[in-house]
């Protein structure tokens, strides 16, 4: 029982950091929440994503619709663009420092709870 009263503190805890830009702008739909964690996952993994790899990978997503999406976070300095050496056109997408630090921070809280 005390997974669950520690999950729903957690859930109450994340709606109050609403306010939050990255919080709010990342649950705004499942697109949203899945483009983030493709993003942190290549992240962490030491992997390069390109923005036509993530518009590819976003399930029931358009590409035009993943594109604003792309687009919004990037003007929200939640993640930024990396031309490639090799091909100019080509574009990787990368979390800024800041909302690494955020991630980080979600992840640590929610692995520490008992569920």
């Amino acid at each position: 029982m005390r997974g669950t009263k520690d999950l729903l503190e957690f859930w109450e805890d994340q709606v109050r950091r609403s306010h939050s830009s990255s919080n709010y702008f990342f649950r705004k739909s499942p697109s949203h929440y899945h483009m983030m964690l493709l993003v942190m996952n290549s992240f962490k993994q030491g992997e390069k994503l390109s923005v036509e790899e993530l518009k590819t990978k976003l399930f029931k997503t358009s590409r035009p619709k993943s594109a604003l999406i792309i687009n919004e976070a990037c003007e929200n300095n939640f993640f930024y663009l990396e031309k490639t050496s090799t091909d100019q056109r080509k574009k990787n997408i990368k979390p800024t420092d800041t909302f690494v630090k955020e991630f980080d921070e979600y992840m640590k809280k929610l692995k520490s709870l008992e569920l």
